[in-house]
């Protein structure tokens, strides 16, 4: 089996294949058979042990855009911006756009789309780039504006709570925006970023919050911990400490694994502190990212509120 040499960020360049006697064919070769994966024109990457996982899709995506950054044609001329520099800062986002790569120049106007790169044509300060492991991107700040304006407003809501979650310069934020004008999205970003809390632990809370407030459902509390029988308690959502709402990700009974758990473990315990909960007269309601997707949620949370607020 073939070595191929990487780089400092795990890329198979062509030019460093060449230089080891390795031929394009030999690459090619290992691309059909699943060992490698093609980012960019003369760039590879190892393929994943597990290529339908999530986690897999993103760490590619971030690749990709790490080899175009990197590329001859961009280097020092562009900068990561909007969903490539969420992936090189770890953001994630909801509905990412995987296929093309993001850059931004700093020019008036000249945006354009060629092959898997968009450039962005716009204001780039010196203030909102920042060097990630050496690549150029925009700042976190500077990025959560960009992917927040270009999208709707679960969207919106989702990349600034999780850069808030990052530590996020709120004020920065604003800033930023205020700077827009009447930019298009700018309404809709300034309205979830008002609504931002870096207390939301992932992609699919923020999205349900997003779900309750376009319907105008109560608010909830988030992340608070009930002492209960069971142990202490916390909850991705309540409401009164009298209903509790549980989001249930793919990977929410991984994190709850113990050092020598198996899953079913962390499954019996979530069950058991649920029961617990139950106990103390409070109710548990659950719902999955298919029941946000369906547009489920509302219709699932309303009789239950609706009772809370008749009691």
């Amino acid at each position: 089996m073939t070595v191929f040499p990487t780089d400092p960020y795990g890329l198979i360049r062509r030019e460093a294949t060449l230089r080891l006697g390795i031929s394009d064919d030999v690459v090619a070769a290992a691309v059909r058979r699943g060992e490698l994966v093609r980012l960019a024109p003369g760039v590879c990457a190892m393929a994943d042990s597990d290529p339908e996982s999530n986690t897999n899709e993103a760490d590619l995506y971030r690749l990709k855009s790490i080899a175009v950054a990197t590329s001859a044609r961009d280097r020092d001329t562009s900068t990561l911006s909007h969903d490539s520099a969420a992936a090189v800062h770890g953001l994630s986002l909801l509905h990412p756009e995987r296929e093309v790569v993001h850059l931004t120049k700093t020019r008036e106007r000249g945006g354009f789309v060629r092959g898997h790169r968009i450039v962005h044509a716009g204001p780039l300060s010196p203030d909102h780039v920042a060097s990630v492991d050496g690549v150029q991107v925009t700042t976190l700040e500077r990025t959560a504006v960009d992917v927040a304006m270009n999208g709707d407003f679960a969207q919106a809501l989702v990349v600034f709570d999780g850069a808030l979650a990052r530590k996020a310069d709120l004020a920065t934020m604003t800033t930023i925006l205020e700077s827009r004008g009447r930019w298009r999205g700018v309404g809709t970003a300034r309205r979830a970023l008002s609504l931002a809390d870096a207390a939301s632990e992932s992609v699919g809370e923020s999205w349900s919050r997003a779900q309750m407030i376009v319907a105008g459902l109560p608010m909830p509390r988030l992340q608070h911990t009930f002492q209960t029988s069971e142990g202490p308690a916390r909850a991705d959502f309540d409401w009164e400490a009298k209903l509790v709402g549980e989001f249930d990700g793919l990977h929410k009974y991984g994190r709850l694994l113990r050092p020598g758990d198996t899953p079913r473990d962390a499954l019996i315990r979530e069950k058991r502190r649920e029961d617990a909960l139950r106990a103390q007269g409070i109710m548990v309601v659950r719902w999955t990212w298919a029941t946000l997707e369906r547009g489920e949620l509302v219709g699932l949370l309303r009789p239950w509120l609706d009772a809370l607020a008749a009691a």
